[in-house]
């Protein structure tokens, strides 16, 4: 049966209209969170994310009630109790918060722009980031081990987008190895993670389509007695084979 235009008008006018209101939701939730943020910055880390974390929870919920996006976890057994190193699929915006809100206290490695952006990237700052200079790759690398090292060492997990940006569905980036060189350097285990949020969140659209996104953590690949060059294939292996699995996208 072939759908009318009148038909598809409107369901592109709904998707409009749920995708404004949850924008306008998050917005006034930054212009909320933020400040809150930055007023927390004598306080220690955990304390600080606390706060952050709040922004992320309710913007998952706002986005379930308003685009109708929901979320189903497998791999739950496989998070560990101690530092690891996340490395993610990285598809759209909705991964940064998820994860945010669901595993314990983290730094993010990100691009040093977003730290420039205002009030968002001075609360981001406040939370530890690892900002690095993408054009410079040996200093960036140096950064990651040094920094994350000190990092782990606090007992936090550091996330890694070893694409470096947001891809689109069905797309493979290259993988960096700077993930897989903290987890050689510092000893700790990986925790990858695969995703199909750019179905529903797309990496540069305003729309967003209702349905249940699929998030899956993999078993730990352990660092000891590996090197980084394994460890990051092992890792891109699984991560891309599982995004096989769970993709709807041909």
């Amino acid at each position: 049966m072939t759908t009318m235009p009148h038909a598809k008008e409107s369901s592109t006018l709904v998707l409009f209209v749920r995708s404004l209101l949850f924008s306008i939701g998050m917005t006034l939730s930054t212009l909320i969170v933020v400040p809150l943020v930055m007023l927390s910055f004598p306080f220690p880390f955990e304390q600080r994310y606390r706060v952050s974390q709040r922004w992320s929870r309710f913007n998952m919920w706002w986005l379930k009630k308003t685009c109708g996006i929901d979320c189903q976890i497998s791999g739950l057994e496989h998070l560990p109790t101690g530092p690891t190193i996340v490395i993610a699929k990285h598809q759209s915006a909705w991964e940064t918060m998820f994860l945010q809100q669901l595993l314990p206290p983290l730094v993010w490695v990100v691009k040093r722009e977003l730290l420039w952006v205002p009030f968002f990237g001075w609360a981001l700052a406040i939370l530890n980031p690892i900002s690095i200079n993408r054009e410079a790759a040996n200093a960036a690398i140096k950064q990651v081990l040094r920094q994350g090292r000190e990092q782990v060492s606090k007992g936090r997990w550091v996330l890694i987008f070893p694409e470096g940006t947001r891809t689109a569905p069905g797309v493979r980036g290259r993988y960096g190895v700077g993930g897989a060189m903290l987890a050689a350097y510092t000893g700790c285990p990986i925790l990858p993670v695969a995703h199909n949020a750019g179905e529903f969140w797309p990496r540069r659209g305003f729309l967003k389509r209702p349905g249940t996104i699929q998030l899956v953590f993999g078993p730990l690949v352990e660092s000891n007695g590996r090197k980084a060059k394994e460890l990051n294939a092992l890792v891109e292996e699984w991560i891309e084979g599982t995004m096989q699995r769970i993709s709807n996208v041909a």
